[in-house]
Protein backbone atom coordinates (compact mmCIF):
# COMPACT_ATOMS: atom_id res chain seq x y z
CA UNK A 1 0.00 0.00 0.00
CA UNK A 2 1.39 3.39 -0.61
CA UNK A 3 1.89 6.10 2.03
CA UNK A 4 -0.85 8.36 2.48
CA UNK A 5 -0.28 12.19 0.73
CA UNK A 6 -0.25 15.21 2.73
CA UNK A 7 -1.42 18.46 2.28
CA UNK A 8 0.89 20.57 0.30
CA UNK A 9 0.61 23.69 2.71
CA UNK A 10 3.32 24.67 4.56
CA UNK A 11 3.51 23.06 7.97
CA UNK A 12 0.55 20.79 7.75
CA UNK A 13 1.03 17.60 8.49
CA UNK A 14 -2.80 16.23 7.88
CA UNK A 15 -3.69 13.63 5.41
CA UNK A 16 -5.26 15.61 1.78
CA UNK A 17 -8.13 15.05 0.86
CA UNK A 18 -9.08 16.93 -2.18
CA UNK A 19 -6.65 18.12 -5.07
CA UNK A 20 -6.53 21.65 -6.12
CA UNK A 21 -5.31 22.66 -10.00
CA UNK A 22 -5.92 25.75 -11.62
CA UNK A 23 -7.26 26.61 -15.15
CA UNK A 24 -5.11 30.10 -15.76
CA UNK A 25 -6.71 30.41 -19.32
CA UNK A 26 -10.24 30.86 -17.40
CA UNK A 27 -9.14 32.15 -14.08
CA UNK A 28 -10.54 29.22 -12.09
CA UNK A 29 -9.24 27.22 -9.12
CA UNK A 30 -10.72 23.34 -9.28
CA UNK A 31 -11.33 21.36 -6.12
CA UNK A 32 -12.08 18.03 -6.66
CA UNK A 33 -11.47 14.99 -4.94
CA UNK A 34 -8.22 13.36 -4.12
CA UNK A 35 -6.17 12.39 -7.56
CA UNK A 36 -5.07 8.79 -7.52
CA UNK A 37 -1.83 10.44 -8.28
CA UNK A 38 0.45 12.82 -7.46
CA UNK A 39 0.93 15.48 -10.03
CA UNK A 40 3.68 17.96 -10.25
CA UNK A 41 1.06 21.19 -10.82
CA UNK A 42 -1.85 19.88 -8.83
CA UNK A 43 -1.96 20.48 -4.98
CA UNK A 44 -3.38 18.39 -2.52
CA UNK A 45 -5.18 19.52 0.40
CA UNK A 46 -6.71 18.26 3.94
CA UNK A 47 -10.09 18.50 4.80
CA UNK A 48 -9.64 22.06 6.85
CA UNK A 49 -7.60 23.65 3.73
CA UNK A 50 -10.18 22.36 1.42
CA UNK A 51 -12.62 23.97 3.11
CA UNK A 52 -11.12 27.31 3.72
CA UNK A 53 -9.78 27.61 0.33
CA UNK A 54 -9.98 30.89 -1.65
CA UNK A 55 -9.01 32.10 -5.26
CA UNK A 56 -7.11 35.05 -6.14
CA UNK A 57 -9.78 38.27 -6.74
CA UNK A 58 -11.21 38.01 -10.23
CA UNK A 59 -10.98 34.11 -9.82
CA UNK A 60 -13.80 31.34 -9.25
CA UNK A 61 -13.66 28.74 -7.33
CA UNK A 62 -14.82 25.75 -8.91
CA UNK A 63 -15.39 22.72 -6.19
CA UNK A 64 -16.55 18.81 -7.39
CA UNK A 65 -18.24 17.34 -5.20
CA UNK A 66 -17.30 13.15 -5.03
CA UNK A 67 -19.77 11.10 -6.19
CA UNK A 68 -20.49 8.66 -3.15
CA UNK A 69 -21.30 6.09 -5.68
CA UNK A 70 -18.39 6.14 -7.33
CA UNK A 71 -15.89 6.23 -4.18
CA UNK A 72 -15.20 2.08 -4.44
CA UNK A 73 -14.15 -0.51 -6.66
CA UNK A 74 -17.48 -1.39 -9.28
CA UNK A 75 -18.81 -4.42 -10.05
CA UNK A 76 -17.80 -4.30 -13.50
CA UNK A 77 -14.14 -3.22 -12.41
CA UNK A 78 -13.76 -5.94 -10.29
CA UNK A 79 -14.97 -8.49 -12.62
CA UNK A 80 -12.63 -7.19 -14.69
CA UNK A 81 -9.68 -7.02 -12.71
CA UNK A 82 -10.70 -11.16 -12.08
CA UNK A 83 -10.94 -11.82 -15.94
CA UNK A 84 -7.75 -10.05 -16.70
CA UNK A 85 -6.31 -11.79 -14.10
CA UNK A 86 -8.09 -15.30 -15.66
CA UNK A 87 -6.56 -14.25 -18.99
CA UNK A 88 -2.94 -13.92 -17.16
CA UNK A 89 -3.15 -17.26 -16.17
CA UNK A 90 -4.21 -19.17 -19.20
CA UNK A 91 -1.28 -21.50 -21.03
CA UNK A 92 0.42 -19.48 -23.91
CA UNK A 93 -0.56 -21.75 -26.83
CA UNK A 94 2.17 -21.74 -30.11
CA UNK A 95 1.17 -20.07 -32.86
CA UNK A 96 1.18 -22.02 -36.20
CA UNK A 97 3.39 -20.29 -38.76
CA UNK A 98 2.42 -18.36 -41.38
CA UNK A 99 2.43 -20.53 -44.68
CA UNK A 100 5.85 -19.57 -46.77
CA UNK A 101 7.77 -18.60 -43.80
CA UNK A 102 8.69 -21.71 -41.76
CA UNK A 103 12.28 -21.41 -40.14
CA UNK A 104 12.93 -17.88 -41.09
CA UNK A 105 13.27 -16.59 -37.51
CA UNK A 106 13.61 -12.62 -39.19
CA UNK A 107 9.96 -13.51 -41.64
CA UNK A 108 7.55 -10.69 -40.90
CA UNK A 109 4.83 -12.18 -38.78
CA UNK A 110 7.52 -15.09 -36.81
CA UNK A 111 6.86 -15.09 -32.70
CA UNK A 112 9.53 -15.60 -30.52
CA UNK A 113 7.76 -15.51 -26.80
CA UNK A 114 4.95 -12.96 -26.23
CA UNK A 115 7.13 -10.79 -29.32
CA UNK A 116 6.79 -10.58 -32.82
CA UNK A 117 9.88 -9.64 -35.08
CA UNK A 118 9.32 -7.95 -38.90
CA UNK A 119 11.04 -7.32 -41.58
CA UNK A 120 13.20 -4.00 -41.89
CA UNK A 121 11.45 -1.52 -44.67
CA UNK A 122 14.86 -0.92 -45.88
CA UNK A 123 16.15 -1.00 -48.60
CA UNK A 124 19.72 -4.29 -48.86
CA UNK A 125 22.56 -1.98 -48.90
CA UNK A 126 21.72 0.95 -46.41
Amino acid sequence: MSPTRRCSRAACGRPAVATLTYVYADQTAVLGPLALHAEPHAYDLCATHSERLSAPRGWDVLRLAPDPALSGPSSDDLLALADAVREAARPVREQEPLPGLEGDPHAEGARRGHLRALRSERSPGR
